[in-house]
Parts: structure tokens; C-alpha cells; sequence
């Protein structure tokens, strides 16, 4: 084991992420893995639709990056989607791919007639849901979840119970009904899910402790939403307690505030956690790009990890400090290499906020002269005129043009 996890070739984070003291309270799967739920929960973000050709080469990017397993869809929700999963099925591109179900026995029946490995079999899990929502009494529910896990379970299925709302149900209602479909019906792994996105990290720990206890013979999974930008935090605190299986989407699609991006919580897990999940770090960015593109999505510029412009430097103190640095170690001024994963290496802009570094940078770069003091410094003052001017940064198109006219002026 690398003696300094916080640092090396790729990442320099902090020694306070190892330190004994902490790590000893983590209880991390020997084998953590990914569920990607893009197809079905991340597709629900308003505005999002995926044809079949368009989910089965969603699936093929997915096996690309190495994600463990996926759910490929509700074939409920329409022809379409049943003809995509059975598309994906049939590539056989390495993931195991689940199908997403209501609590009957004909929806099993159907994910083995698709040829599914498993199916996730969704019931309320709060009561104030079932008696409101579903308009079920506790005894139909109970029953249904039974007879529709247990078929499930005779095909051959892995079955995966799906509680609705786990975190703010009430936990005396929560065990007692997963005790009944643990003795009655068959699950080979119980959810936690957040569906509202509610879970603090601490309480996402506490919860995946308690259920790893109580049901240790089981894989438990965590499926949180994003609702107070703590979607990642909690999945990867669930994961520190033990929990198997993370669901989450490419870069966080989803309703309301977005499922969990895999990005976020795969790379946490390597450079701050030591956790290596066997993902190809360097497809993060690309498959990113890819998932935008077609849903015709934008992504906030300075996103953590899979925004465009986060490569990018505009200050001139941090970039004069990266010119001197960037031979010695460039990671002494980023927290990791943006290559490892599949951005650009970093590039300097030019505007209002750049200083003489940068203008020496891309007169090199252009191979203009760059040795006359006085005109670098005219060149960087016309430089913040014309970017006051624009309202944003200048291409090097434009840089090249105000520094020739200097240049060449007598």
C-alpha cells in the first residue's frame, strides 16, 4: 500500500483523509460497486427522453467506464423502454443489468422473459406514503411484497427490495415490514433509499450501520437524490459504514435536484478514501461530455470533476506561482492531474484577471517576442481594456492581434 495515499503521480489531497484515527471507524466492502440508474431515475428529470438506440449506446458508454452493474429501465413505463432493455440485455456488454419493477409477480415474470439478471422490486417504505399515496393498509403491502419477491426469487432472479423513502420512514414500521418479507418472500439485497434527498452524511453512516446489523447476510445498497447537495456525501458515508452497492447517474441527471453522480462519488472514493472501484478514471470527463450532448443538457462550467472549465486558470498570482512550480510538482497548485480524468491539462485564460505570466506564456506560444518589458506590460493593459469590453475572457485570436499591433508599432 502506498505509504502516501493523500499524494502521488495523480492527486495530492490530505493526511488528515488517512489518519488512524478516522479510518479506523470505516467499514468499507471488500468489493464496492456502482449501479447505474440513468436509464430509469435519471431519465426522469424534466425534459429528458431517450430512445432505445440512445439507451443501448448509454449502456455500452456505462460497461466502458466500468460500472458494475445497470438498471436498464421500468419496461412498464412503455414499448420503447422494454425493447431497449431487451437490446441491452442482448449486447451482453459485461454489466449486470437489472430491471426496475413494481411489486408483482408478472413484472418478475417479465424480467426473466427479458433475460434480466435481477430485478429491483420498488414498495413504500413509509407509511404515510403507502396510506396516502398507494392508498394501501400495511397488510396489502406486506403481501404484495411476498408473493412478488418470492416469484422473482423462483426465476432465478436477483432481487433487490426497493423502499421507498427508507430515510424518513418510521423505523418500527421500516424492520417490521422487512422482517415479514425477509421470512415470507426473498430478497438478495434491501436499499436504503433517500428519496428526497433528506439524509445528512452522519445519519446516511448511522442508517447503513444499523441495517448492515440487522440483515448481515444481505448486500444492502444506497440510493440517495441530491435535494440539499449532500447526495454524494451521504452516498459515500453509507458506503464508509459498509454499504455494498452505490445507485447513482451519470453526472447526477435526475428529478427535481438529480440522482447521485457516479463521478463524484467514485473518484472521492479513490483519492480521499483509498478506495479503488476499478472505474477507468480517465473516460470521467468524455462520458460526461457525452451524456450532455445528448440530452441536450448544459453543465455548470465550474463543476466539481466533469465541469469544462475547471482545467482552466485565470488568476495571475496562482498562474505566476504555477509557471515556477509546474517542473517541480504542478499538484502543488491542484488537488489533482486533470488528465487522469480526460480533461484537457491546464490552460490559461486571458482577461481582465491575467498578469504578466500569461502575456509571456502565449507570446511564446504564438512565437512573438516577449523580452521588451514595457510592451508586455502595454500588451496585458490593452489586454484588461478589451476584456472589460467583451464582458468575458479573449481567444488567442484576439490576444494575437492586440499583441502584434503593439509589437509592430514604432
Amino acid at each position: 500500500m502506498n505509504s502516501t495515499p493523500w499524494r502521488n503521480e495523480q492527486w495530492y489531497t490530505s493526511h488528515w483523509n488517512f489518519n488512524p484515527d478516522l479510518t479506523k471507524s470505516y467499514k468499507f466492502a471488500d468489493k464496492v460497486q456502482f449501479r447505474d440508474v440513468s436509464l430509469r431515475d435519471g431519465e426522469q428529470q424534466p425534459g429528458l427522453l431517450f430512445n432505445k438506440d440512445q439507451k443501448v449506446e448509454i449502456a455500452e458508454k456505462l460497461a466502458a467506464v466500468g460500472i458494475h452493474s445497470i438498471e436498464a429501465g421500468m419496461p412498464l413505463v412503455s414499448r420503447q423502454d422494454e425493447e431497449a432493455i431487451r437490446e441491452i440485455v442482448k449486447r451482453k456488454f459485461g454489466p449486470s443489468i437489472y430491471s426496475f419493477a413494481r411489486c408483482l409477480a408478472q413484472d418478475a415474470e417479465l424480467a426473466q422473459d427479458m433475460g434480466c439478471d435481477g430485478v429491483i422490486m420498488e414498495i413504500a417504505g413509509n407509511k404515510e406514503l403507502l396510506q396516502y399515496g398507494y392508498q394501501w393498509d400495511r397488510q396489502r403491502a406486506v403481501d404484495a411484497a411476498v408473493t412478488a419477491t418470492s416469484a422473482a426469487h423462483e426465476r432465478d432472479l436477483d432481487v433487490v427490495l426497493f423502499l421507498i423513502d427508507t430515510a424518513r420512514a418510521d423505523f418500527d414500521f421500516l424492520i417490521g415490514f422487512i422482517d415479514e418479507v425477509n421470512r415470507d418472500g426473498h430478497f438478495d439485497a434491501l436499499t436504503c433509499v433517500d428519496t428526497y434527498g433528506v439524509l445528512n452524511p452522519f445519519a446516511a453512516y448511522h442508517i447503513i450501520g444499523v441495517l448492515k446489523e440487522k440483515y448481515p447476510d444481505k448486500r444492502i445498497e444506497i440510493h440517495c437524490h441530491n435535494d440539499f447537495g449532500m447526495g454524494a456525501a451521504a452516498t459515500v458515508m453509507g458506503l464508509a459504514a459498509g454499504a455494498d452497492v452505490a445507485h447513482t447517474t451519470i453526472s447526477g441527471i435526475g428529478e427535481r435536484a438529480g440522482n447521485v453522480a457516479y463521478e463524484d462519488v467514485a473518484f472521492t472514493l479513490l483519492a480521499l478514501f483509498g478506495v479503488d472501484t476499478g472505474l477507468k478514471w480517465d473516460l470521467l470527463y468524455p462520458t460526461s461530455r457525452f451524456i450532455h450532448e445528448l440530452a441536450g443538457i448544459e453543465c455548470r462550467a465550474n463543476e466539481g470533476i466533469i465541469g469544462p472549465s475547471i482545467n482552466k486558470m485565470a488568476a495571475g498570482l496562482p498562474i505566476g506561482w504555477y509557471e515556477k512550480v509546474k517542473s517541480v510538482d504542478p499538484l502543488i497548485l491542484l488537488p489533482y492531474r486533470w488528465t487522469f480524468t480526460g480533461h484537457p491539462d491546464v490552460e490559461y485564460c486571458i482577461g481582465k484577471h491575467s498578469g504578466g505570466p500569461v502575456i509571456k506564456h502565449y507570446l511564446k506560444k504564438l512565437g512573438l517576442p516577449d523580452d521588451d518589458e514595457d510592451k508586455n506590460t502595454e500588451i496585458l493593459n490593452n489586454v484588461k481594456d478589451a476584456a472589460y469590453n467583451k464582458g468575458t475572457t479573449l481567444t488567442v485570436e484576439e490576444f494575437q492581434k492586440i499583441a502584434e499591433a503593439i509589437i509592430t508599432k514604432a
